[in-house]
Protein backbone atom coordinates (compact mmCIF):
# COMPACT_ATOMS: atom_id res chain seq x y z
CA UNK A 1 0.00 0.00 0.00
CA UNK A 2 1.48 3.51 -0.75
CA UNK A 3 3.03 5.43 1.87
CA UNK A 4 1.38 8.40 1.12
CA UNK A 5 -1.96 6.96 0.86
CA UNK A 6 -1.94 5.39 4.05
CA UNK A 7 -0.85 8.60 5.92
CA UNK A 8 -3.31 10.83 3.84
CA UNK A 9 -6.57 8.71 2.52
CA UNK A 10 -6.71 5.34 4.20
CA UNK A 11 -9.66 5.07 6.76
CA UNK A 12 -10.94 8.63 5.59
CA UNK A 13 -14.71 8.21 4.24
CA UNK A 14 -15.27 11.60 3.45
CA UNK A 15 -18.71 11.09 2.22
CA UNK A 16 -19.31 10.14 5.77
CA UNK A 17 -18.69 13.82 6.98
CA UNK A 18 -19.76 15.86 4.61
CA UNK A 19 -16.53 15.73 2.02
CA UNK A 20 -14.98 17.52 4.68
CA UNK A 21 -10.79 16.72 4.23
CA UNK A 22 -9.61 17.04 7.50
CA UNK A 23 -11.16 14.13 10.24
CA UNK A 24 -13.94 15.33 12.26
CA UNK A 25 -13.52 15.29 16.00
CA UNK A 26 -16.07 12.66 17.41
CA UNK A 27 -15.79 13.87 21.07
CA UNK A 28 -18.71 11.65 22.69
CA UNK A 29 -18.62 9.28 25.29
CA UNK A 30 -21.01 7.36 24.14
CA UNK A 31 -23.90 6.33 20.94
CA UNK A 32 -26.87 6.12 20.46
CA UNK A 33 -28.44 2.72 20.07
CA UNK A 34 -31.72 2.14 18.81
CA UNK A 35 -32.65 -1.75 19.35
CA UNK A 36 -32.20 -3.43 22.43
CA UNK A 37 -30.67 -6.48 21.31
CA UNK A 38 -28.26 -4.33 19.63
CA UNK A 39 -27.46 -2.74 22.93
CA UNK A 40 -26.96 -6.49 24.19
CA UNK A 41 -24.41 -7.51 21.80
CA UNK A 42 -22.22 -4.17 22.29
CA UNK A 43 -22.40 -4.97 25.84
CA UNK A 44 -21.20 -8.63 25.08
CA UNK A 45 -18.59 -7.35 22.75
CA UNK A 46 -17.44 -3.99 22.54
CA UNK A 47 -15.14 -4.23 19.83
CA UNK A 48 -18.42 -5.18 17.41
CA UNK A 49 -19.46 -1.28 16.97
CA UNK A 50 -19.67 2.55 18.73
CA UNK A 51 -20.69 2.21 22.26
CA UNK A 52 -18.77 3.77 24.21
CA UNK A 53 -15.81 5.87 23.77
CA UNK A 54 -13.69 3.68 26.18
CA UNK A 55 -13.32 1.58 23.51
CA UNK A 56 -14.12 2.32 20.20
CA UNK A 57 -14.16 5.69 18.87
CA UNK A 58 -14.77 6.93 15.38
CA UNK A 59 -11.64 9.23 15.23
CA UNK A 60 -9.44 6.83 17.11
CA UNK A 61 -10.89 4.07 14.54
CA UNK A 62 -9.13 5.94 11.64
CA UNK A 63 -5.93 6.23 13.60
CA UNK A 64 -5.94 2.95 14.03
CA UNK A 65 -6.68 1.79 10.73
CA UNK A 66 -3.68 3.97 9.70
CA UNK A 67 -1.39 2.88 12.21
CA UNK A 68 -1.88 -1.09 11.31
CA UNK A 69 -1.29 -0.46 7.88
CA UNK A 70 1.88 0.98 8.48
CA UNK A 71 3.06 -1.65 11.04
CA UNK A 72 1.85 -4.12 7.93
CA UNK A 73 -0.29 -5.49 10.95
CA UNK A 74 -3.84 -6.89 11.00
CA UNK A 75 -4.79 -4.10 13.54
CA UNK A 76 -3.64 -1.80 16.38
CA UNK A 77 -4.69 -0.27 19.56
CA UNK A 78 -4.01 3.27 20.70
CA UNK A 79 -2.98 4.18 24.24
CA UNK A 80 -2.43 7.62 26.24
CA UNK A 81 1.17 6.79 26.35
CA UNK A 82 3.50 4.72 25.27
CA UNK A 83 3.85 3.44 29.03
CA UNK A 84 0.36 2.70 29.00
CA UNK A 85 0.97 0.24 25.54
CA UNK A 86 3.79 -1.64 27.19
CA UNK A 87 1.88 -2.30 30.20
CA UNK A 88 -1.08 -3.67 28.19
CA UNK A 89 1.24 -5.70 25.90
CA UNK A 90 3.08 -7.57 28.88
CA UNK A 91 0.43 -7.85 31.01
CA UNK A 92 -1.90 -9.30 28.48
CA UNK A 93 0.86 -12.18 27.88
CA UNK A 94 2.50 -13.05 31.34
CA UNK A 95 0.79 -14.63 34.43
CA UNK A 96 1.91 -15.70 38.23
CA UNK A 97 4.72 -17.44 38.24
CA UNK A 98 6.16 -16.78 34.51
CA UNK A 99 9.68 -15.68 33.29
CA UNK A 100 10.33 -13.08 30.84
CA UNK A 101 13.87 -11.88 29.03
CA UNK A 102 14.44 -8.17 28.24
CA UNK A 103 17.13 -6.55 26.66
CA UNK A 104 18.91 -4.65 29.25
CA UNK A 105 18.59 -1.25 30.33
CA UNK A 106 14.93 -0.79 28.97
CA UNK A 107 12.92 2.50 28.46
CA UNK A 108 12.28 3.37 32.08
CA UNK A 109 8.63 2.42 32.65
CA UNK A 110 9.07 -0.70 31.06
CA UNK A 111 11.72 -1.37 33.49
CA UNK A 112 10.01 -0.30 36.78
CA UNK A 113 7.11 -2.76 35.75
CA UNK A 114 9.23 -5.76 35.01
CA UNK A 115 11.23 -4.55 38.67
CA UNK A 116 8.45 -3.19 40.86
CA UNK A 117 5.19 -4.52 39.50
CA UNK A 118 5.40 -7.98 38.00
CA UNK A 119 7.63 -9.32 41.12
CA UNK A 120 4.20 -8.94 43.46
CA UNK A 121 3.07 -11.66 41.39
CA UNK A 122 6.22 -13.97 41.46
CA UNK A 123 6.64 -13.20 37.57
CA UNK A 124 10.60 -12.51 37.76
CA UNK A 125 12.61 -10.91 34.43
CA UNK A 126 16.46 -11.66 33.30
CA UNK A 127 18.53 -8.65 31.21
CA UNK A 128 20.60 -9.64 28.61
CA UNK A 129 22.78 -7.82 26.10
CA UNK A 130 20.65 -8.45 23.34
CA UNK A 131 23.51 -7.87 20.46
CA UNK A 132 24.06 -11.60 20.98
CA UNK A 133 21.44 -14.13 20.12
CA UNK A 134 22.44 -16.77 22.04
CA UNK A 135 22.28 -14.64 25.43
CA UNK A 136 18.32 -14.55 24.79
CA UNK A 137 18.70 -18.46 24.21
CA UNK A 138 20.35 -18.85 27.17
CA UNK A 139 18.27 -17.31 29.95
CA UNK A 140 14.81 -18.78 28.61
CA UNK A 141 13.55 -21.26 30.98
CA UNK A 142 10.74 -23.44 30.93
CA UNK A 143 7.96 -20.98 32.24
CA UNK A 144 9.36 -18.18 29.80
CA UNK A 145 6.58 -16.49 28.42
CA UNK A 146 7.70 -13.11 27.03
CA UNK A 147 10.76 -11.89 25.33
CA UNK A 148 11.06 -8.02 25.11
CA UNK A 149 13.04 -5.97 22.45
CA UNK A 150 13.91 -2.46 21.76
CA UNK A 151 15.92 -2.11 18.41
CA UNK A 152 17.47 0.55 18.76
CA UNK A 153 17.56 0.47 22.85
CA UNK A 154 15.96 3.93 24.62
CA UNK A 155 19.47 4.10 26.40
CA UNK A 156 22.16 2.58 24.39
CA UNK A 157 21.15 2.63 20.94
CA UNK A 158 22.09 -1.21 20.98
CA UNK A 159 20.41 -3.55 18.06
CA UNK A 160 19.10 -6.93 18.24
CA UNK A 161 18.46 -9.20 15.41
CA UNK A 162 14.85 -9.43 15.41
CA UNK A 163 14.35 -11.96 12.72
CA UNK A 164 16.86 -14.89 14.47
CA UNK A 165 15.06 -13.86 18.53
CA UNK A 166 11.48 -14.72 16.84
CA UNK A 167 12.45 -17.66 15.02
CA UNK A 168 14.19 -18.74 18.35
CA UNK A 169 11.41 -17.30 20.54
CA UNK A 170 8.27 -19.37 18.27
CA UNK A 171 10.68 -22.89 18.49
CA UNK A 172 9.65 -22.32 22.39
CA UNK A 173 5.83 -20.63 21.91
CA UNK A 174 7.10 -17.29 23.63
CA UNK A 175 5.51 -13.91 22.69
CA UNK A 176 7.89 -11.75 21.20
CA UNK A 177 7.60 -7.46 21.84
CA UNK A 178 9.60 -5.09 20.42
CA UNK A 179 9.75 -1.42 21.34
CA UNK A 180 9.89 0.64 17.89
CA UNK A 181 10.12 3.85 18.68
CA UNK A 182 12.83 5.25 17.36
CA UNK A 183 12.52 3.83 14.02
CA UNK A 184 8.89 3.93 13.61
CA UNK A 185 7.05 1.57 10.64
CA UNK A 186 8.48 3.77 8.28
CA UNK A 187 12.33 2.40 8.73
CA UNK A 188 11.58 -0.65 10.69
CA UNK A 189 8.41 -3.16 11.07
CA UNK A 190 9.08 -5.63 13.73
CA UNK A 191 6.13 -7.51 12.21
CA UNK A 192 7.23 -8.34 8.72
CA UNK A 193 10.38 -10.11 10.84
CA UNK A 194 7.71 -12.24 13.30
CA UNK A 195 7.52 -10.01 16.01
CA UNK A 196 4.40 -10.78 17.40
CA UNK A 197 3.81 -7.12 18.95
CA UNK A 198 5.03 -3.77 18.10
CA UNK A 199 4.59 -1.10 19.59
CA UNK A 200 5.50 2.78 19.57
CA UNK A 201 5.68 5.96 21.63
CA UNK A 202 3.25 7.64 19.16
CA UNK A 203 4.38 10.97 21.27
CA UNK A 204 7.97 11.38 19.83
CA UNK A 205 7.59 10.78 15.79
CA UNK A 206 4.06 9.99 14.97
CA UNK A 207 2.34 13.07 16.75
CA UNK A 208 6.01 14.95 16.06
CA UNK A 209 4.81 18.35 17.59
CA UNK A 210 5.02 17.92 21.61
CA UNK A 211 1.14 18.63 21.72
CA UNK A 212 0.13 15.02 22.31
CA UNK A 213 1.16 11.95 24.39
CA UNK A 214 0.02 8.65 23.09
CA UNK A 215 1.45 4.82 22.73
CA UNK A 216 0.85 2.37 19.80
CA UNK A 217 0.60 -1.65 19.94
CA UNK A 218 0.52 -3.58 16.35
CA UNK A 219 -0.20 -7.38 16.06
CA UNK A 220 -2.47 -9.75 14.41
CA UNK A 221 -6.46 -9.52 14.97
CA UNK A 222 -6.68 -12.35 17.52
CA UNK A 223 -3.72 -10.79 19.97
CA UNK A 224 -5.19 -7.08 18.92
CA UNK A 225 -8.89 -8.29 19.94
CA UNK A 226 -7.67 -10.41 23.56
CA UNK A 227 -5.92 -6.99 24.84
CA UNK A 228 -8.71 -4.98 23.86
CA UNK A 229 -10.97 -7.20 25.82
CA UNK A 230 -9.20 -7.13 28.67
CA UNK A 231 -6.25 -5.35 29.42
CA UNK A 232 -7.29 -2.11 27.36
CA UNK A 233 -10.96 -2.07 28.60
CA UNK A 234 -10.22 -2.85 32.30
CA UNK A 235 -7.41 -0.13 32.50
CA UNK A 236 -9.04 2.43 30.41
CA UNK A 237 -6.11 3.44 28.90
CA UNK A 238 -7.28 4.41 25.85
CA UNK A 239 -6.76 7.25 23.76
CA UNK A 240 -8.80 10.01 23.55
CA UNK A 241 -10.62 11.44 20.54
CA UNK A 242 -9.04 15.25 20.25
CA UNK A 243 -5.72 13.25 20.58
CA UNK A 244 -5.77 10.63 18.15
CA UNK A 245 -6.78 13.37 15.64
CA UNK A 246 -3.79 14.98 16.40
CA UNK A 247 -1.97 12.40 16.06
CA UNK A 248 -3.94 11.91 12.31
CA UNK A 249 -3.04 15.34 11.50
CA UNK A 250 0.89 14.32 12.89
CA UNK A 251 1.08 11.43 10.36
CA UNK A 252 0.46 14.27 7.53
CA UNK A 253 4.16 15.45 7.63
CA UNK A 254 5.35 11.87 9.01
CA UNK A 255 7.38 11.09 5.94
CA UNK A 256 8.97 14.89 5.50
CA UNK A 257 9.65 14.70 9.06
CA UNK A 258 11.90 12.10 9.16
CA UNK A 259 13.79 13.07 5.60
CA UNK A 260 14.49 15.89 7.37
CA UNK A 261 15.84 14.34 10.54
CA UNK A 262 17.63 11.49 8.46
CA UNK A 263 19.18 14.94 6.62
CA UNK A 264 20.17 17.10 9.79
CA UNK A 265 21.20 14.41 12.53
CA UNK A 266 24.90 13.74 10.38
CA UNK A 267 25.70 17.57 10.26
CA UNK A 268 25.22 17.52 13.80
CA UNK A 269 27.11 14.68 14.84
CA UNK A 270 29.93 16.08 12.89
CA UNK A 271 29.88 19.39 14.37
CA UNK A 272 29.78 17.98 17.92
CA UNK A 273 32.53 15.44 17.00
CA UNK A 274 34.84 18.40 16.30
CA UNK A 275 33.14 20.66 18.99
CA UNK A 276 36.22 21.37 21.51
CA UNK A 277 33.65 21.36 24.38
CA UNK A 278 32.38 17.77 23.18
CA UNK A 279 34.03 14.34 24.18
CA UNK A 280 32.15 11.44 22.54
CA UNK A 281 31.97 8.25 24.71
CA UNK A 282 29.78 6.08 22.20
CA UNK A 283 31.62 4.84 19.47
CA UNK A 284 28.43 4.30 17.21
CA UNK A 285 27.06 7.93 16.76
CA UNK A 286 31.09 8.98 14.75
CA UNK A 287 29.10 6.54 11.68
CA UNK A 288 25.81 6.52 11.25
CA UNK A 289 24.37 4.93 8.06
CA UNK A 290 21.97 6.71 5.70
CA UNK A 291 18.60 5.83 6.80
CA UNK A 292 16.93 3.97 4.57
CA UNK A 293 12.85 4.01 4.18
CA UNK A 294 10.95 0.74 3.98
CA UNK A 295 7.60 1.86 2.76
Amino acid sequence: MDLSFILNELGENRSDYFNAIAPPIIQTSNFQVRKVDELRDLFADESSGYLYSRGINPTVDILREKLAALDRAEDALVFNSGAAAIFAAVLANVQADEHIVSVQKPYTWAQRMFDNILPRFNVDTTYVDGTLVENFAEAIRPNTRIIYLESPNSWSYALQDLRAVSELARDHGIITICDNSYCTPIYQRPIEMGIDLALQSATKYIGGHSDTVAGVLSGSSAMIKKIFDSEYLNIGSGIQPFNAWLLIRGLRTLSARLDRISATTPKIVAYLKEHHQVRLNVPFILHIPKAKKIC
